[in-house]
This record gives structure tokens, sequence and C-alpha cells, in this order.
């Protein structure tokens, strides 16, 4: 039994687990919707939140602060957690996290897909909400 037990171990050792995160984190990140199966969308998706309002906060401190430096622990807790990639991190925190200011939190949405034919996966869209039509 798993009493107690939090989080998914979706059948892999700790570093496959860690690698996975990191990947899926950086796929929604940059392509804003991903198609993956159930139960890797929901290992993903308290990630992905967590990030943007790491980068949400690390804005608003260096606004109410009038100094730009009051933010860079933030900026670099994010990059350490995306794999200190620069491209991503400045996505986040120029188009991401400015784009959810006034939102309290649910950044993510899942539509259910159906079954993925070969093994009956349960298959999902996960997708940043407030795209835009363009993204």
């Amino acid at each position: 039994m798993r009493h107690h037990m939090a989080g998914k171990r979706l059948g892999r050792d700790t570093g496959h687990r860690k690698a996975l995160r990191l990947n899926l984190t950086r796929a929604l990140l940059t392509h804003e919707r991903i198609e993956t199966t159930l139960a890797k969308a929901q290992f993903v998706r308290a990630n992905v939140e967590r990030t943007i309002t790491l980068a949400k906060r690390g804005l608003a401190k260096a606004e109410a602060s009038q100094r730009p430096e009051a933010g860079v622990h933030a900026r670099r807790l994010v990059a350490s957690r995306l794999g200190n990639d620069r491209e991503i991190v400045q996505k986040v925190f120029d188009e991401l996290a400015p784009r959810y200011a006034n939102r309290p939190g649910g950044y993510t949405r899942m539509f259910k897909l159906g079954p993925r034919k070969g093994d009956n996966a349960e298959m999902v869209l996960i997708e940043l909400v407030d795209r835009g039509a363009g993204a």
C-alpha cells in the first residue's frame, strides 16, 4: 500500500524521472502545448505552475522595490530548475510571467484525447491558458 507516499514514480529510477520532468517542463514552456500521457501531464503540471509563480514573484519584487536586481535571485532559481537554458528563462520572465501577472494560479489546462492506440494509455493535451492565436 502507498499510504503517506507523495509523488508519482512513473516506473522510472530517480535520474530518469528528473530528466523526464526537466524535458517535459522545458517542452511545455517552449511550445506552450504538448501531447503526452495523463500520468506524465499530472507529474509535470505542478512543476510548470511553480516555475511561473516563482517568475511572477521575482518580477513583482523587482517592480515593488524599483530595483531590477531584486528579481535576480528568482531568475537564477528558475534558470537552475530549467537546466540553465537562457532562452526558456528569458521567455518565462519576458512573456509568461507578465501574461499571468493578474492570475492567481492555474496556468495550465488538460484536455483528454482518449486512449493511445498502441498501449491504451490515456492521452492528454496539456497547454498554458491564455496562449493567444499566434502561440
